[in-house]
């Protein structure tokens, strides 16, 4: 299988395929196609269309089948690699984890509008103003806030699920953007935090992300592993 994906830094949609198959130990050979310029846009579009009609990362390629749209793709790996438990197996519980993935993929529309994913950035100022000033980034978090809090209490962690899962998949980006703008939250959510970055197949994707550019900010949260 071939994925599809842009720059590590920014695509918090190709992220989630990416660590979710990673961490799995799914196998699968990565397709960088980079749009951080003009030129890489266009070279981007052309890349793309010769797999997908929307044109769009990620696109995951199985033979001749193509699957786009996150959310189909990590449906598509559930049934493809059912030893994997990608969902949870009790009824409830699987019910409940694709109805807060389908939360993430129509809302939270404020905070990532506001709070884009950079994973070289460290903006704790962006955030405290973004906190103050935009009341639907507010909502947002305290809406994360209290999912992660009751799924960890209800099925006794480390991961939302217990076991990781494709729900902590699709919530990866949205914890790297909390780091990013040091948007406040629980001892509890903070945890969860740093037990979901430190999974290796997180951990990897990050670590890449920061070989991108040359760039090396003041504050370093992620780059725990560089001289």
């Amino acid at each position: 299988m071939k994925l599809y994906i842009g720059n590590k830094n920014y695509s918090s949609w190709s992220m989630r395929p990416w660590v979710l198959m990673k961490q799995a130990g799914i196998p699968f050979e990565e397709v960088m196609v980079r749009f951080d310029s003009f030129e890489a846009e266009s070279q981007f579009k052309t890349a793309l269309a010769a797999v997908s009609p929307v044109q769009k990362v990620p696109v995951l390629v199985d033979g001749e089948l193509a699957v786009w749209d996150t959310l189909a793709i990590a449906e598509y790996l559930a049934e493809r690699f059912p030893d994997k438990q990608l969902w949870p197996a009790d009824r409830a519980a699987r019910a409940r984890a694709r109805s807060v993935c389908a939360e993430m993929h129509a809302g939270f529309g404020a905070l990532r509008s506001h709070c884009g994913m950079n994973l070289e950035a460290h903006l704790p100022e962006v955030g405290a103003r973004l906190m103050r000033d935009e009341p639907g980034v507010a909502a947002d978090l305290q809406r994360i806030v209290q999912m992660w809090s009751g799924l960890l209490a209800a099925h006794g962690g480390p991961m939302l699920f217990g076991a990781f899962g494709i729900s902590d998949a699709y919530y990866a980006p949205v914890a790297t953007r909390i780091r990013t703008y040091a948007l406040p939250v629980p001892p509890v959510v903070d945890a969860y935090i740093t037990r979901l970055l430190a999974l290796p197949g997180i951990k990897a994707w990050i670590d890449e992300a920061l070989q991108e550019h040359d760039f090396i900010p003041m504050d370093e949260p992620y780059r725990t592993s560089r001289n």
